[in-house]
């Protein structure tokens, strides 16, 4: 027993250096000049925020990253994203643009955060592109006058070598997909292409997905919506699909419980939310007839604090697709990589922890 406590003894007062030793290795790695370097050439799309308005500790606002090849782009910038695209090893100072699917308070609270990191930790000359509907040149510039201040504080700490003030803030790339129009073409080069077109989001005008396609593998972003004939026809054959998700049976619960407490704004909105939103066994279904081979959950409503009601959630889900599902959360990384057919998952937040 002696020897025991002073093995233990030993390791307790060891364990600041072992710690030490620990970050060592988790800087070298964060800090390395190819932070894709461990992932293949392809389709990689990951969750940097599965959440959605209502709080939950595990998840962070709606963000969704995507890597092709070595190009870096966020859908959508809810609140704590940003930071977990660092803590994924995916770094906000490598993004090359931003697509926003509408304007919705939860999916653009993090833009400021957002542009300022890649611009301060790029060192950045030019500003993010930020793609979105029609109202996107007033959401980036209001960012961009709150950030102004910090813009001046940065830039007289570090100087211009450092934080090119050319390079502070987006540049605004709107468009406006008509209801009965084809999918606008956003980037089109040899390798990538995406396109982007309306989804149902009413009364929130407009409101759109995206695809994005590379190198023949391919993935939709559904953003927020009911169940959509245009996500549905942008999901034909496609790898991946990542879709909304409300779970009609437990925001009946919260909205039972609104009314007990006399809550009557909540009791309002847990009725309103159920128009535009989709349950999951309606994405299900849209996956099976679209042909889709991975269908992955986000903005996940309402929070799921136990992993346990993941299977209420989904509900009848599981025997409406064929292909894997998963709910999503935080980290998530679908891999695919190019020339073949593999799909591949990995917990990007766990390398790190």
């Amino acid at each position: 027993m002696a020897v025991l406590a002073l093995v233990s003894a030993a390791v307790w007062t060891m364990r600041g250096a072992v710690a030490m030793a620990a970050m060592e290795k988790i800087y070298a790695r964060a800090m390395a000049p190819d932070p894709f370097s461990d992932l293949p050439d392809g389709l990689h799309v990951g969750l940097c925020g599965s959440g959605s308005p209502m709080p939950d500790p595990a998840r962070a606002g709606p963000c969704t990253v995507v890597l092709a090849g070595r190009q870096l782009f966020v859908v959508d910038a809810g609140a704590g994203g940003t930071k977990n695209l660092s803590l994924m090893n995916l770094p906000p100072g490598k993004v090359d643009a931003i697509f926003l699917t509408h304007l919705h308070s939860d999916h653009i609270d993090g833009l400021g955060e957002l542009m300022l990191q890649r611009w301060a930790g790029g060192g950045r000359a030019s500003p993010v592109p930020v793609y979105g509907p029609t109202g996107v040149e007033t959401v980036v510039a209001g960012f961009q006058d709150a950030y102004r201040l910090d813009r001046g504080y940065r830039v007289a700490h570090h100087g211009e070598k450092v934080t090119p003030p050319s390079g502070f803030g987006g540049l605004p790339r709107s468009f406006n997909p008509p209801r009965n129009a084809p999918d606008v073409v956003l980037i089109d080069t040899p390798d990538l292409k995406v396109t982007s077109f309306p989804v149902h989001h009413s009364p929130v005008e407009p409101a759109v997905g995206y695809k994005f396609v590379y190198k023949g593998r391919s993935a939709v972003i559904s953003g927020d919506t009911t169940a959509s004939e245009r996500v549905e026809a942008a999901s034909k054959g496609v790898d991946l699909l990542v879709h909304e998700g409300q779970s009609t049976a437990l925001v009946a619960m919260q909205h039972k419980a609104a009314m007990a407490a006399g809550r009557q704004n909540l009791v309002a909105i847990t009725h309103d939310i159920l128009s535009y939103h989709t349950p999951p066994e309606d994405a299900a279904r849209l996956a099976e007839r679209a042909g889709a081979r991975y269908l992955l959950f986000t903005h996940i409503i309402p929070p799921l604090p136990m992993r346990a009601l993941e299977g209420p959630f989904l509900g009848d889900a599981r025997a409406l697709f064929s292909g894997e599902i998963r709910v999503g959360h935080d980290g998530d990384l679908i891999s695919l990589p190019a020339g073949g057919k593999e799909i591949r998952r990995i917990d990007r937040l766990a390398i790190f922890q």
